[in-house]
């Protein structure tokens, strides 16, 4: 049975006047894991553990789940991109499937496989109805890269010759869909574990630099979880330490010149751990929302100031719609939000 709840909050941060309504709206709470989204036109696409997908429709207000046939029931799907025809999930663990489904017919067809007892996909999205990307843990001394030109029907794995080098416990975490950026024509990754790194391209993966971030890096499950661009030049980082949610030193940065430098903002304030940070649309960079372990944050001043919006710890992934409008999951739920 789905369950409805709507909060709605004022708030005002005094100096800053960081004043904002924020009006959130439970659209289903069915169990479900999730931390891969995109809002279509019409529908949200999801994709979820226990090998499933689904969607919410807008226009019915109705979520519709759907187990995948060629998948082991405990694959989880923590990758989505889409094209206007179809939908591509990527699977976490070994073996990686991926899985194209046509958004008409909901006609499922597997279009890479991969096994290795190391693969581990994170982020995948597409450039435009030909070309997309992909991006996972590494199985030999680089990023796993997919990419295809074909609007994905068949995709190629980049020879690590080709990459940059990472370090041994230099990884990535599959927290939201957000290790893989593209703006125009730059891709940037970000990792985590013993190094903090973001990983740039300014020629569709061609050729790449590597640039150092502040946030902290050194054990297992410490770095960045998280990353948006809001063009080429305008960026931000944001994870910190799992194990430690409640750390907020060092665990978000800024950048202005594409990801070459990058300055720590609200250190030891605000936010601690973060599973997804982006930016509001048509804020000119301003604007910027982050979720995870302490709840959700939103900054109005390039992340030099946040306001709390809510303590829900559970919100794994979100996505805007518009610049007012926005949807998340995460465990157990499935929420529509609107900044006002």
């Amino acid at each position: 049975m789905k369950e409805i709840f709507i909060a709605l909050f004022a708030i005002c941060a005094g100096a800053q006047n960081h004043k904002i309504n924020f009006e959130t709206k439970v659209l289903s709470a069915t169990q479900l894991s999730c931390r891969a989204l995109y809002v279509d036109n019409d529908k949200v696409w999801l994709g979820m553990d226990k090998g499933r997908y689904g969607y919410y429709d807008k226009k019915t207000d109705s979520l519709y789940i759907h187990t995948v046939a060629s998948v082991h029931p405990t694959t989880e799907f923590r990758s989505i991109a889409v094209t206007k025809s179809a939908v591509f999930i990527l699977a976490v663990g070994n073996p990686a499937k991926l899985i194209k489904i046509d958004k008409a017919t909901l006609q499922e067809q597997l279009v890479y496989t991969e096994e290795h007892e190391k693969v581990f996909y994170d982020s995948m999205q597409f450039v435009d109805e030909l070309n997309g990307f992909a991006m996972g843990d590494p199985t030999s001394d680089c990023f796993s890269f997919l990419s295809t030109s074909d609007g994905g029907l068949s995709w190629q794995k980049t020879s690590c010759e080709k990459l940059p080098k990472l370090i041994e416990g230099e990884a990535a975490f599959a927290t939201s869909n957000t290790n893989l950026i593209i703006r125009g024509k730059s891709i940037m990754m970000v990792s985590g574990g013993k190094q903090s790194r973001v990983f740039v391209s300014t020629d569709f993966g061609k050729s790449w630099d590597v640039y150092p971030t502040p946030i902290v890096q050194g054990e297992e499950m410490t770095g960045i979880f998280t990353a948006d661009f809001y063009n080429e030049k305008i960026g931000i980082v944001a994870g910190g330490n799992y194990l430690k949610q409640n750390q907020n030193w060092a665990n978000k940065a800024v950048t202005t010149d594409g990801g070459i430098t990058w300055k720590c903002v609200a250190d030891s304030s605000a936010f601690g751990y973060a599973s997804c940070v982006q930016f509001v649309p048509n804020s000119k960079g301003k604007k910027i929302v982050s979720v995870g372990g302490t709840g959700v944050y939103y900054s109005k001043d390039f992340g030099i100031n946040w306001i709390q919006l809510a303590d829900d710890k559970d919100w794994y992934t979100f996505r805007f719609e518009s610049d007012r409008v926005g949807y998340a999951t995460g465990k157990n739920k499935l929420i529509r939000f609107e900044l006002k």
